[in-house]
C-alpha cells in the first residue's frame, strides 16, 4: 500500500485532553473487565446525574445490571438508550442478552437480528444467532449465522473491532486502530476498504477514492468496494466515472435496486433528469411502499416544473412513512404549497415523539417552521426554525475559522500586482458566466434570466473549481498554513491554461451546444483569483443581497447538503462578513471584473439590470429575459418554484416579521446590520 495512506486523515485530529467524564468512564470499564458490577453500576448511578443522555453511561449501566440478575431493570435502561441513541447497535445486542436471561428466544433473536443489521461485526450476536436459530429448529438460518461467525473469526481481531466501531459511528478511533493494523501488516483488502470508508464518512474523499482504486487493483471483483467508489465519486461529482463503474455493476448484477436507485442520482448528476425519472419510476413500480424512492420522483418532478406532480409524490411519501421529515421539508421548501390542519397535526405529533430519528425531526421543524410562518404565526415559526438550526448543527463539524483564514491569504497573495505579473495566462474561452455570493441572495433568478437567453446554457451549481481548488490543496493538512492558495505564487502559466483547459473540458457533459454557459456555484466566490489566472475572458456576477434578508433567508433554509455554515446565527452573520470582506478585496484587485447586481435593484428596476447584466456578459438583448418564468429549463435549486413566476417585491422585506427575534443576527453582523 503507497505510504502517504498511512498519514492521518486531515478530519481526524489529534485526541484533546480526555473530560472528567471520559476519565470516569475508562475507569468505570476497568471495573467491568474486571467482574467488579456493582461498584460499575455505582460509579455509571453517578455519572447519570452529571450526564443522563451519555451513550456510554447508559449502556454500561445496562450491561451491569444484568450481570447482577437486575434484567427489568437493564431492559428499562436500554429502552431509555435506544430513546437517545437509537442507532446504537451494541444495545440491541445488550437487548438480546437480556432476553437470553429471560428465555425469551423470539424476542432474543429480533434484538440481535437488529444489533447485526446495524453493525454486521458483532460476533457475539451472531454466535447467539446461531445458537437461537439451532434450538428453534431454523436450520438454514442458523447456516447463515454460522457463515458470519466464520467469515469474522477468518479477519484480523483489529479489523473487526475497528469496524464494529465504524458502524456505531466512533470513526476516529476506529480510523487509528485500523490505520495501526496496516502500518504493522501492509496491505489488507477489508482494512483499506474500511479506512476508506472512514474517509467518505469524514468526507476526506481524496484519500477514500485512492484507497478503493487500489483495492479494487488487488480485487476486482469485490463488488461492495466498487459501489463504496461510487458514493465516493458521486461526492466528489464525478458523475460520468461513477456512471462507468455503476455499468461494472449492473452488468453482474442487473437487477439490483441499491445499484439503480444509485444509477439514477448519477444521472440527476449530469442533468439527466427524464432517464432518472424513468429508473425512479420503474423502481417504484416494483416497490410501491418505498417512501424514499417515492420522495426522489417528487424532487425530479420539481425539478422538472411539473409541480402539482411533485406535491403528489410528496405527499404519497409522507403517507408510506408518518415521520418522513423530508417529505414534509420537501413540500414546504416548494414555498407555494400550504399545509392542511391534519398534515400540522401530524407533524407536530411526529416531531414530539420520542422514538422520531434526529435527520427526521430536523427536516419537521424546519417543514413546520415554514407552514408557520406562511399562516403568519411568527413566534412560534421562530422557535421552530430556531430548533431545527440546533439539531441540524448537533450533527455537523463546521469551523468559521478555515474560511476567513482563507480569506486572509486570498488578499495576502492576490493582489493587483499580483495579477499583473501574470496578465494574458490561462485559457481564451469566454464561454463560462459565473454568478457567485452566497446561497438565498438571488443567484437562481440570475441564471434563469441569463438561460433564457438564445446563446445561453444554464447548467447548475458545478463542483469543478472547488474541486480544482482542492487538488491544489493536495494531501497537506497544514490547516494553519494551508498550500491553497499559497500555491499559485509558485505556478508556472502553462498550468493556469491547462486547469481553464480542463474546467472548459469537464463542464461539457452539462452541455448541449450552445456557445455560453453557467456556473451557478455560490461558494466559488472564494476562489476568484483562480478563476481568473485560469478563465480571464469568464464573465463573473456577484449576486448580492441585503445582509439581513439574506442571513435570515439561510437560517431559514435547509440544504440538501454542504453550506454549513447557515446552521447558526453567528456563523451565518460571520460568513457573511468574510463574503463582503473578500469582495471588497476582488473588487480592489481586480477592478471591473465583477459585475455585482443587488437583488433588491433587479427587483425594483428589472429591465435596466437584465440589460445591465446582458451588456456585461456581451450578448444582444432579448426580450425573452424579461419573461424568463416562462422558461422551462429545470431548476435544481430551492427556488425553483419561484423562478418560474414573474417576479414580485413582496418578498423583499419578508424578515422583518421576524425582527423581535433577530437582535443577535443585527449584533453579529455589526456595521453591516441596518440602521432603521
Amino acid at each position: 500500500m503507497p505510504a502517504f495512506f498511512l498519514e492521518p486523515m486531515e478530519a481526524a485530529a489529534p485526541s484533546p485532553t480526555p473530560s472528567p467524564v471520559e476519565v470516569e468512564v475508562l475507569r468505570v470499564r476497568r471495573f467491568m473487565e474486571q467482574n467488579r458490577f456493582a461498584e460499575a453500576l455505582s460509579a455509571v448511578e453517578r455519572l447519570a446525574a452529571e450526564v443522563p443522555q451519555n451513550r456510554d453511561v447508559l449502556y454500561m449501566a445496562a450491561v451491569s445490571l444484568r450481570y447482577l440478575q437486575r434484567v427489568p431493570e437493564a431492559l428499562a435502561t436500554l429502552e431509555r438508550l435506544e430513546a437517545f441513541h437509537p442507532g446504537f447497535s451494541r444495545l440491541f445486542q445488550e437487548r438480546g442478552h437480556c432476553y437470553v436471561a429471560q428465555r425469551d428466544a423470539p424476542n432474543a433473536i429480533a434484538a440481535f437480528l437488529k444489533a447485526v443489521n446495524l453493525n454486521p461485526a458483532l460476533p457475539a450476536s451472531w454466535a447467539m444467532l446461531e445458537k437461537l436459530f439451532g434450538m428453534t429448529g431454523k436450520r438454514k438460518d442458523a447456516k447463515i449465522a454460522a457463515s458470519h461467525v466464520a467469515k469474522l473469526k477468518e479477519l484480523p481481531a483489529d479489523i473487526v473491532t475497528a469496524t464494529g466501531m465504524f458502524s456505531d459511528g466512533e470513526f476516529v478511533p476506529a480510523e487509528r486502530i485500523v490505520r495501526a493494523y496496516l502500518l504493522k501488516h501492509g496491505d489488507h483488502v477489508e482494512g483499506m476498504r474500511l479506512l476508506a470508508r472512514i474517509g467518505l464518512e469524514l468526507d476526506v474523499l481524496d484519500d477514500a477514492e485512492l484507497l478503493l482504486d487500489e483495492v479494487l487493483k488487488v480485487a476486482p471483483e469485490y463488488q461492495p468496494a466498487r459501489f463504496d467508489l461510487v458514493r465516493t465519486l458521486l461526492k466528489r461529482h464525478k458523475h460520468v466515472r461513477a456512471l462507468e463503474e455503476l455499468d461494472k455493476l449492473l452488468k453482474a448484477e442487473p437487477e439490483n435496486r441499491s445499484y439503480r436507485t444509485t444509477y439514477a442520482t448519477a444521472c440527476i448528476g449530469l442533468g439527466d433528469d427524464e432517464r432518472a425519472l424513468k429508473m425512479y419510476q420503474a423502481l417504484l413500480a416494483e416497490m410501491p411502499q418505498a417512501a424514499d424512492v417515492q420522495l426522489s420522483v417528487g424532487h425530479v418532478l420539481k425539478t422538472l416544473g411539473r409541480s402539482q406532480e411533485s406535491i403528489a409524490a410528496y405527499r404519497a411519501a409522507a403517507g408510506l412513512r408518518a415521520s418522513f421529515g423530508d417529505a414534509y421539508w420537501s413540500l414546504a421548501n416548494l414555498k407555494t404549497y400550504r399545509f392542511t390542519e391534519a398534515e400540522f397535526a401530524r407533524m407536530r405529533a411526529e416531531e414530539a415523539a420520542p422514538a422520531t430519528q434526529l435527520a427526521d425531526r430536523y427536516h419537521l421543524c424546519f417543514a413546520l417552521a415554514k407552514g408557520l410562518e406562511d399562516r403568519g404565526e411568527y413566534a412560534e415559526s421562530f422557535a421552530y426554525y430556531e430548533r431545527g438550526n440546533s439539531l441540524k448543527k448537533s450533527e455537523l463539524r463546521y469551523r468559521p475559522e478555515p474560511v476567513e483564514r482563507n480569506t486572509r491569504m486570498q488578499q495576502a497573495i492576490c493582489t493587483r500586482e499580483f495579477f499583473a505579473a501574470r496578465d494574458g495566462v490561462g485559457a481564451t474561452s469566454n464561454a463560462p458566466i459565473l454568478i457567485v455570493g452566497l446561497p438565498r441572495a438571488g443567484s437562481t433568478l440570475l441564471e434563469q434570466i441569463l438561460a433564457s437567453h438564445s446563446q445561453v446554457e444554464g447548467t447548475m451549481e458545478l463542483a469543478d473549481i472547488p474541486r480544482l481548488a482542492q487538488e491544489l490543496q493536495g494531501r497537506e493538512a497544514d490547516d494553519e498554513n494551508p498550500l491553497y492558495p499559497r500555491v499559485l505564487a509558485d505556478m508556472p502559466p502553462e498550468d493556469f491554461r491547462r486547469l481553464g483547459e480542463k474546467y472548459l473540458s469537464d463542464t461539457l457533459v452539462y452541455r448541449d451546444g450552445k456557445p455560453r454557459f453557467i456556473d451557478k456555484m455560490p461558494n466559488n466566490f472564494r476562489h476568484l483569483g483562480l478563476i481568473h489566472l485560469m478563465l480571464p475572458n469568464a464573465k463573473i456576477i456577484d449576486a448580492r443581497r441585503e445582509p439581513m434578508a439574506c442571513c435570515f433567508s439561510n437560517f431559514k433554509q435547509l440544504f440538501a447538503s454542504g453550506q454549513e455554515f447557515t446552521y447558526s446565527i453567528e456563523d451565518i452573520a460571520r460568513y457573511y462578513r468574510t463574503y463582503v470582506e473578500l469582495m471588497r478585496h476582488w473588487d480592489l484587485a481586480l477592478p471591473g471584473r465583477v459585475l455585482r447586481v443587488q437583488h433588491e435593484d433587479l427587483v425594483d428596476d428589472f429591465e435596466s439590470n437584465v440589460r445591465r447584466m446582458l451588456e456585461f456578459c456581451e450578448l444582444d438583448f432579448e426580450p425573452a429575459c424579461l419573461e424568463f418564468y416562462k422558461n422551462e429549463r429545470s431548476v435544481r435549486t430551492a427556488s425553483s418554484e419561484q423562478v418560474r413566476q414573474p417576479i414580485f417585491k413582496e418578498g423583499l422585506d419578508q424578515w422583518r416579521n421576524f425582527e423581535p427575534w433577530l437582535e443577535p443576527l443585527k449584533a453579529a453582523l455589526g456595521e453591516l446590520a441596518p440602521r432603521n
